[in-house]
């Protein structure tokens, strides 16, 4: 407070009129039912619950008023403020008290003024929400003192009256005008929120209203053009009757029509009803492909789209045999005979593509269902009808698309289904690909049985070990092992080479490609079991050429030689690095079948003083840990056959390693392998660099069979080995293993790891070794 008005202040007995939770401002007129004597000015303070505020409002009395009864009153008016100091009562018991007055000041600074003016703007607002008609804003804008404006915040209903107590007791004119901007801000924000949940009600009355209204307009419109609801009905009853629905489909097709006929098309419940009605009638119930059944035709196409694949192509030639057999001898199509296979291998083998290759040479329609990450049962199944949203199955989706009911389904990716809280989808497959189910299978949408028999179903993955195995049980699982170089060579040749010269725009005159080049992209450029990766080389090699064609370096025909492949595709990627790697002891080459097809790996073996332990490195899981194990203690059973001297072992570790060290690796059929490794370490005899080998071993040195052995061979034979050991037991499946690679490769089924050792290591000892 400045100066001046320090000096102003003066202290006056006044008496004390307490105010019952009222407030009063100055500039405020009042009537009070109050005597106050013969007093000119009396101090009028707030009262709640026996409080009195600090500071009051001094006012002057006006007028004196005489009511009915003989009550007395008194118009009051607001002068200015003052703090309450010292109580006396006097003879006839009132309550005076000592006043410090304290008037605002005249002197008005730059940030009062500004204060001022968004006081002023925000109270107008508020009026303009409240619907003002010009008087209460004029009033406002005739007050030219920040004070007194400031005190216009307390004539506001919407003010509590703690917050009117807090503006009368702030004495500073600065800090009363921020105090009444901060309530006035409050005021406006809720009434703003008020105003636009006000808008909202409206507006959405207004839509409904508005909808009411177009409805029935269109009604009226729907009726002189004879569209009206029950021309509606007749339209789904005539296609129900269309439809050629079973006795029991149809049935129910009647009764959602009779309700939708009850209730109305204005009801919530119709559309509900006619998007049932819609999909029951999307079901291809009567329909069907006019199957070819002809085994040479189906074996024509099959043999023209795809290059070896003989044990699909063989299976499928057999069925539409045997169903052309059942048709001309007149045999009565067996329901619970439906075939449903499953293609098990690598990537990039064909797997997918076969399906549709099926389908146009058996004359169906093909549809494809990726399974791959479904976690949700109604993917399979469809959702109830009573959630939001619901619609079909996947495989009713799948019939709607194929427009017929004996399509091929090919069910991708089947291997890759997971589960959560939401169910288990393979545990809904379990229906859909057991032939003695299937023909009853119920959509929970539809809610009716759905005949899935006359569906050829195939079922794609890459391993069969993440498939259930009720599932699995009820497939009929063929194996995809890949394709040797020369079956690439062909598919290269005959399919990949030509689809990539037309994707770059070239014409078949322009570029052409020989069998050493595709063969050099083959062994140097790509390790797989399928061709998507000779695929990609293969457009590489063609863009570099469209390239050079485009910018006017070559002129057509450009001849893909293998000096070419090198330009185009940079080094060598691949390398076979057999003889290289096991040139010293305690290396042996192995054999394994992965995800991805067939690879070739190789054991290291090495040794050290002062200790007895085994360490295993390389990512190994704990059935090849154990498999290490027994390696070690067979081959220490066989020392004395062997020539190694029991000494050997005493104090010694060993630490067998299998790059590479970022790949995980498991599984028993690398015994013979490990065994061979520490034997060629102990006795220091290299292991030939043409040798690979698979097998169990047994702590006895007995050697038992293993899985994969295709695949391993073909990795074999594309790695440049010439001499396969594997177990006698898996001496029959060699027949898998196509004619030609059986031609180049030795093969020696063994019984126990001595053969193994004798076939697999040199004579003699590297001189280096000889001495351990």
């Amino acid at each position: 407070m400045n100066e001046k008005a320090i000096e102003g202040r003066s202290t006056t007995r006044l008496l004390l009129v307490p105010l019952d939770d009222i407030v009063v401002f100055p500039n405020m007129n009042v009537t009070l039912t109050v005597d106050v004597g013969d007093e000119e000015r009396v101090f009028l303070v707030p009262r709640s619950h026996d409080e009195y505020a600090r500071i009051g409002t001094v006012a002057r009395v006006t007028d004196r008023i005489r009511l009915p009864g003989g009550g007395r009153a008194v118009a009051l008016e607001g002068l200015h403020r003052g703090i309450a100091g010292a109580a006396i009562t006097d003879p006839q018991g009132r309550l005076f008290v000592e006043v410090d007055e304290r008037p605002d000041p005249d002197e008005v600074n730059g940030r009062v003024r500004e204060l001022e003016r968004e006081y002023r703007a925000v109270v107008e607002e508020i009026l303009e929400l409240r619907g003002d008609d010009g008087r209460i804003a004029a009033f406002v804008r005739s007050i030219t003192e920040p004070g007194a404006l400031a005190d216009t915040s307390g004539y506001s209903p919407d003010l509590t009256f703690d917050q009117k107590v807090q503006l009368l007791e702030t004495i500073d004119v600065r800090e009363r005008l921020e105090l009444a901007l901060e309530f006035q801000r409050e005021r406006l924000a809720l009434m703003q929120v008020r105003r636009r949940i006000q808008e909202d009600v409206e507006s959405g009355v207004e839509k409904q209203q508005r909808e009411y209204i177009l409805r029935k307009q269109m009604e009226s419109i729907r009726k002189e053009l004879g569209e009206d609801e029950a021309s509606v009905v007749e339209e789904y009853r005539q296609k129900i009757a269309e439809a050629e629905m079973p006795e029991k489909v149809r049935e129910q097709a009647e009764r959602e029509l009779s309700r939708l006929e009850r209730m109305g098309e204005q009801t919530p419940e119709a559309t509900v009803i006619r998007n049932y009605l819609d999909w029951l009638l999307a079901v291809p119930w009567n329909k069907r492909s006019e199957e070819r059944l002809d085994p040479q035709h189906t074996r024509e196409v099959l043999d023209a789209d795809h290059a070896g694949l003989e044990d699909v192509k063989d299976r499928i030639v057999e069925y539409i045999a045997v169903a052309k057999l059942r048709k001309e001898r007149g045999i009565e199509a067996d329901r619970r005979s439906g075939a449903i296979l499953t293609l098990i291998g690598p990537p990039g083998t064909g797997k997918t593509s076969i399906g549709e290759s099926i389908a146009r040479a058996t004359g169906r329609e093909f549809v494809r269902i990726s399974l791959g990450g479904i976690r949700d049962e109604a993917e399979i199944r469809g959702h109830r009808r009573t959630y939001i949203g619901a619609l079909p199955g996947r495989l009713v989706r799948a019939l709607r698309d194929a427009g017929t009911m004996n399509p091929v389904i090919m069910l991708d990716e089947v291997d890759k289904v997971g589960s959560d809280w939401r169910g288990d989808p393979s545990s809904a497959l379990l229906e859909v690909l057991d032939p003695a189910q299937n023909h009853s299978f119920r959509d929970h949408y539809l809610d009716v049985e759905l005949d899935l028999s006359e569906v050829l179903f195939i079922a794609t993955g890459n391993t069969t070990d993440t498939i259930p195995g009720p599932l699995l049980d009820r497939m009929e699982v063929i194996r995809f092992d890949g394709y040797t170089t020369d079956e690439k060579v062909a598919i290269a040749r005959d399919y990949l080479w030509p689809r990539q010269r037309e994707r770059h725009g070239l014409r078949e005159d322009e570029v052409s490609i020989s069998d050493d080049a595709i063969e050099l992209v083959i062994t140097e450029y790509t390790r797989e079991a399928g061709v998507r990766q000779l695929e990609r080389e293969l457009g590489t090699v063609l863009r570099k050429i469209a390239t050079k064609i485009a910018s006017g370096e070559v002129e057509p025909p450009v001849a893909v030689t293998p000096a070419l492949v090198r330009e185009a595709l940079g080094r060598q990627k691949v390398f076979r690095e057999t003889a290289e790697r096991t040139a010293v002891p305690g290396v042996a080459t192995g054999l394994a079948a992965t995800l991805t097809g067939g690879d070739v790996l190789f054991i290291e073996a090495t040794s050290h003083r002062n200790g007895d332990k085994l360490v295993l490195t390389g990512q190994l899981g704990d059935v090849m840990k154990e498999s290490a194990q027994i390696a070690l203690s067979a081959v220490r059973a066989l020392a004395p056959k062997l020539g190694i001297d029991e000494e050997a072992f005493e104090n010694r570790s060993f630490h067998v390693h299998v790059p590479a060290g970022a790949i995980p690796k498991d599984g028993p059929s690398a015994g013979i392998t490990i065994a061979t490794a520490l034997a060629s370490l102990l006795t220091g005899r290299p292991v030939k660099h043409t040798v690979g080998m698979t097998g169990e071993i047994t702590l006895q040195g007995r050697v038992l069979p293993v899985g994969g052995i295709k695949q391993k061979v073909l990795a074999a034979h594309a790695a440049g080995i010439t001499d396969v050991i594997l177990p006698e037991r898996n001496r029959a499946d060699l027949e898998d293993v196509p004619e030609r690679v059986r031609e180049e490769i030795a093969f020696h089924p063994v019984m126990s790891i001595d053969e193994v050792l004798a076939l697999a290591l040199e004579e003699k000892p590297v001189e280096s070794h000889a001495a351990l």
